[in-house]
């Protein structure tokens, strides 16, 4: 369930200024957290098919240290409740990450970044992979008006145990809708990440809203559309998010 975790920005601060983009949405986006600036995000995510529920929910660390370059630190708490089973909790899966832009809207046209990130198991048998993965994703994005539009996508090396390599594609369109509040819709794609899976496809609609600014509340929520029993009946998140 860790591509929930991570799966991640997002409000428009401005029509003359970059939008902000990424969580609460399973796309991800080209730009940086604002240098010397922080985001800190407190989240749940999950996931829930026929066979068990599982997520997580801890904290999301990003910092500006460049104009281009974002570095994240995650640590959830990861659960699974199979069915008719019991919940399990313990440590899940931290990630390691930093976002790199490249490419910029003034002289390109497009954001363009790089986003590699790592994960590392905790050691628990209960929640979370045992072992390491990689995902090297490329995002792309661009803002105009009260509009904005996102996405990418990249690869996983996730080999250990029934485990096996799989790609992840998305893209999102969101607009602000009112003054504090921006709305979107995105879809995704997962090939499948264990040997015998499936693959999967979600729709999903997202919100931010600018309590004030530097706190902000995000939810998100995502029903399969392709192999859903088996994969991703439907999926979800919510944050609150500190910036400054």
């Amino acid at each position: 369930m860790w591509r929930f975790v991570c799966a991640g920005l997002a409000t428009l601060f401005g029509v003359a200024q970059p939008a902000l983009a990424g969580p609460p949405f399973v796309s991800d986006d080209p730009v940086p957290t604002g240098y010397k600036h922080f985001e800190i995000y407190a989240f749940t995510n999950g996931a829930t098919n026929r066979d068990d529920t599982g997520g997580a929910a801890g904290i999301d660390f990003n910092y500006g240290a460049t104009p281009n370059l974002q570095l994240t630190f995650a640590v959830p708490i990861g659960y699974d409740r199979p069915t008719g089973g019991k919940t399990a909790f313990a440590l899940g899966n931290i990630e390691i990450a930093a976002k790199y832009r490249f490419l910029n809207q003034e002289t390109f046209g497009w954001d363009v970044a790089v986003f590699p990130r790592l994960f590392l198991p905790s050691g628990s048998a209960a929640v979370g992979e045992r072992h390491a993965s990689f995902l090297l994703p490329i995002w792309i994005g661009k803002d105009w008006g009260q509009w904005s539009t996102f996405g990418g996508g990249g690869c996983v090396i996730n080999r250990g145990g029934g485990s096996q390599d799989f790609c992840v594609v998305g893209w999102t369109v969101t607009r602000q809708v009112l003054p504090g509040l921006r709305m979107g819709a995105e879809v995704f794609h997962q090939t499948a990440d264990a040997r015998g899976g499936r693959a999967s496809t979600g729709v999903g609609a997202g919100a931010i809203y600018d309590w004030s600014e530097n706190y902000h509340l995000l939810a998100y929520a995502a029903p399969g559309i392709q192999n859903a029993a088996q994969t991703n009946r439907y999926s979800w998140y919510s944050a609150f998010l500190v910036t400054f």
